[in-house]
């Protein structure tokens, strides 16, 4: 056994990781990484995706084993290590993969594993344990409603509400804010800091580095599987941690926004009074060759809703679509692809690729008869197109024979926009396509939605950082309770005007 350190501030790690080295394959994850973590801080892992935050995180939580180095957790280096070990060590993790039972409750959900029991038959009511904990956390979460009918943000506070009952020291959360409001991030930090004050320590791993800034005491500066430095978060700027992530200096935040498109031109996309089954009310808008249209509006205002009617992932029930002059009265995704369209959704898990597949199955899936001649598949073909348009996407390791579930989130962002290029789309609809995306990562998706508009190729964006839609789009809708309520011009519209427009449209609309 080995005896506690102290770590450089003075206090006594907890959690030790030395000389941490992790292989993929190929792939160097991570490359002699020491970190310690410290009861009572918040601290960050932070780099691009693909630099190795969150597998330095799953093998803190056990669910990686490193190759190399050592780990140590109260003092004392733990040789086999895995998910129940670490929990039984004082360590949980909050994934970005959510790990729920959708047929369970929530309730059963926070509790799973650790039921009060005798000889294997459950004892006492899970309300009270469950009260408890929700008067820590203020989520709001009814008890007894399945898990698998929340939205994804409320999936993400069940997470939250796990790693709580186990009384965990150490909590390790994978982006937890990706998919929350900026009012839930807020409620969110408070629970950190509240963890932090009854002593706990709280890895963060995140692409949010406003949210670093605000909430964490010591950063962890990751680039391409090596630790670049590790000090106090009162010490470094958002330009000094994207510096450090990159490699270089940082420029600017947005490419230049793509040339204005013909608006003689026939549009790719009209919508009049459209309506639909998903719950939209009224949307009417209209996209051109080369353009770039977004939607902007709160959590819960229709956005997803318009772009899933556009799809045919829900039915269009009133008024009118028309797709290149013509007037889609019943659609599907399929026939939505056939007809030239494309679309990453807001969820790539669950709508947008295959976990268990490889990337070049993935990349491939939606255009194989592109790739068969008499329904075989040529797989030379195959691999020399996806090679290309994953490559083109800077989608790190550009290895497509590995499965799509071994990359992280950007790369495998990536790998889903490249799906899309690969066939040529007239219109390409966006729902979120940066969510859990670091910022060089960004940057290269931002630079693929553009060079598709500069080929004339119609693109729909929604998403939730404003400044995306603002700095990307030539035209933008402003969207709520599930109606179009008028357009904006992003090039001339500031990030306040915006916002008070987006509370002004909750409005009737009468009075918009």
């Amino acid at each position: 056994m080995t005896s506690t350190e102290e770590d450089p501030s003075g206090d006594a790690a907890f959690v030790q990781l030395r000389g941490i080295s992790k292989r993929f394959g190929g792939t160097q994850a991570l490359d002699d990484v020491t970190i310690s973590l410290v009861l009572g801080e918040v601290h960050a892992f932070v780099g691009e995706n693909g630099a190795g935050k969150s597998t330095l995180g799953k093998i803190v939580a056990g669910l990686y084993t490193h190759d190399s180095g050592h780990l140590l957790v109260g003092g004392e280096e733990v040789g086999r290590w895995d998910p129940l070990r670490a929990q039984r060590g004082g360590i949980a993790m909050i994934a970005q993969e959510l790990s729920l039972v959708p047929e369970l409750t929530v309730e059963q959900n926070v509790f799973l594993g650790i039921e009060h029991n005798t000889l294997g038959v459950m004892k006492g009511d899970l309300s009270a344990r469950y009260a408890e904990l929700e008067s820590q956390a203020h989520f709001g979460l009814p008890p007894r409603v399945k898990v698998g009918t929340l939205r994804i943000a409320d999936q993400q506070k069940v997470e939250i509400l796990r790693a709580l009952a186990r009384d965990a020291k150490v909590i390790v959360m994978d982006e937890p804010t990706s998919s929350l409001t900026a009012h839930e991030t807020a409620r969110l930090h408070e629970l950190i800091l509240g963890l932090k004050a009854q002593g706990r320590a709280v890895v963060y791993v995140s692409h949010f580095l406003d949210a670093v800034l605000e909430v964490c005491d010591t950063v962890s500066i990751m680039r391409d599987g090596r630790l670049q430095r590790s000090g106090p978060v009162a010490a470094e700027t958002k330009k000094t941690i994207v510096e450090a992530m990159l490699g270089k200096e940082l420029a600017f935040s947005f490419p230049e926004r793509a040339p204005a498109p013909d608006v003689a031109a026939t549009p790719v996309l009209v919508l009049d009074a459209l309506a639909s089954d998903g719950g939209v009310v009224d949307a009417s808008l209209v996209v051109r060759p080369g353009e770039i249209v977004g939607l902007l509006g709160l959590v819960g205002s229709g956005r997803t809703e318009i772009l899933k009617a556009v799809f045919g992932v829900d039915r269009v029930t009133g008024g009118s679509l028309t797709f290149r002059g013509e007037n889609i009265v019943t659609s599907s995704p399929r026939r939505s692809i056939a007809r030239g369209m494309g679309f990453v959704p807001e969820d790539r898990h669950k709508e947008g690729l295959v976990l268990a597949r490889s990337v070049r199955e993935n990349v491939s899936l939606a255009f194989l008869r592109h790739f068969s001649t008499f329904g075989v598949v040529d797989g030379r073909k195959e691999r020399r197109e996806v090679t290309r348009s994953v490559t083109g996407l800077q989608m790190r390791p550009p290895a497509i024979g590995l499965p799509i579930s071994g990359f992280s989130g950007g790369n495998q962002q990536k790998a889903l926009l490249s799906k899309w290029l690969i066939g040529n789309p007239q219109l390409v609809i966006l729902d979120e396509p940066t969510r859990g995306v670091d910022i060089g990562a960004k940057f290269t998706i931002y630079e693929a939605i553009i060079e598709l508009a500069r080929q004339g190729v119609a693109v729909l964006l929604v998403s939730s950082e404003h400044e995306e839609v603002l700095n990307l789009s030539h035209r933008a809708y402003l969207v709520s309770e599930f109606e179009t309520r008028g357009e904006i011009d992003p090039a001339t519209t500031t990030l306040d005007a915006l916002l008070y427009k987006l509370f002004s449209v909750l409005e009737p609309k009468e009075n918009a």
